[in-house]
């Protein structure tokens, strides 16, 4: 039995045992795989696993030298009105939630103006703070969409075309602009190849996508958060610290890729209450039964792109 299998009972075991309402599970453990299904495997929305996807798109316009997310955003934008303090803010800033900017969630956010990035950099910052917005992500797009053009358009021929996941709508706003931080809808095992080429340090089968600094920037450098609960206590560009030695990426309703060292874990649900404490599950499964594990990732097989992200 390989490691992968074991891995996959495991959670398989506790997703019944506790009544999760998972979809999908696929486990990549070095070079194996194992995956099980509790529904058919559509393509499902995916939720905030896409702010990856954009962090993943940015960091392949930084590496053409197409964007800096060091230059403020206004530079990008110059038409657009900003708040106080706002002027400060980069791309950098809005990929690790520290923008300072105030933008309560919303289901009908990218309609209650009539355009949600001018609205949310027209708002004043109150510095390098953390504030999650899904309105944050979005507006990054927004300045990717200056230098790329369609934003749905070059992660498809950028991204997904060399992962294999072909033909994928991304939802968009009434302005025709994609909604960045949620809005695709992937299968289980399309997600995993995402989890893969992060895990690999943005190459797949020896082709390099995107510079290994970017994945990296997924889950080093964190943003601290003081008062939350662990799991939510840091942050970094899309990439959630915990439970335990893991760090994620984590949507909403369980749409999880639990990342430790050279093994991935790729969750669907429809579980939205019950997915921290699955994770929490996986990250002392996986300490228990790779204990030597933590941090050693599968080396890239080609040429690493270092530097700072």
């Amino acid at each position: 039995m390989t490691t992968a299998t074991t891995i996959l009972d495991a959670i398989v075991q506790q997703v019944d045992a506790t009544g999760f309402t998972a979809h999908g599970l696929h486990v990549r453990s070095g070079a194996e795989t194992a995956e099980h299904h509790w529904t058919p495997d559509l393509r499902r929305e995916v939720h905030s696993v896409a702010k990856g996807v954009c962090v993943l798109a940015t960091g392949i316009a930084a590496d053409d030298g197409l964007v800096d997310v060091d230059v403020p955003v206004a530079t990008y934008l110059p038409g657009f009105v900003t708040g106080p303090g706002v002027e400060e803010v980069t791309l950098r800033h809005l990929l690790t939630m520290t923008s300072g900017i105030d933008m309560p969630w919303s289901a009908t956010e990218r309609t209650d103006w009539p355009d949600l990035a001018a609205e949310f950099l027209g708002r004043p910052s109150r510095g390098r703070v953390f504030q999650y917005a899904n309105a944050s992500t979005y507006t990054a797009m927004r300045v990717l969409e200056t230098r790329v053009g369609d934003v749905g358009a070059f992660v498809a021929e950028r991204l997904f075309a060399p992962l294999g996941i072909e033909d994928v709508d991304w939802l968009r706003c009434p302005n025709g602009y994609v909604a960045a931080g949620e809005g695709i809808a992937l299968r289980t095992e399309e997600i995993a190849r995402i989890g893969r080429l992060v895990r690999d340090g943005g190459v797949v089968d020896g082709q390099r996508i995107v510079g290994t600094r970017w994945c990296d920037a997924m889950h080093t450098d964190w943003v601290e958060r003081e008062g939350t609960e662990p799991g939510y206590d840091r942050y970094e560009m899309a990439g959630w610290g915990g439970p335990g030695r893991l760090w994620r990426l984590h949507g909403a309703y369980g749409q999880m890729l639990l990342f430790d060292g050279d093994t991935v874990v790729t969750v669907t649900a429809d579980d939205h209450f019950g997915a921290d404490a699955l994770a929490r599950f996986v990250a002392d499964e996986l300490a228990r039964q790779r204990p030597g594990h933590a941090g050693t990732a599968a080396e890239p097989t080609a040429e690493r792109a270092d530097g700072p992200a």
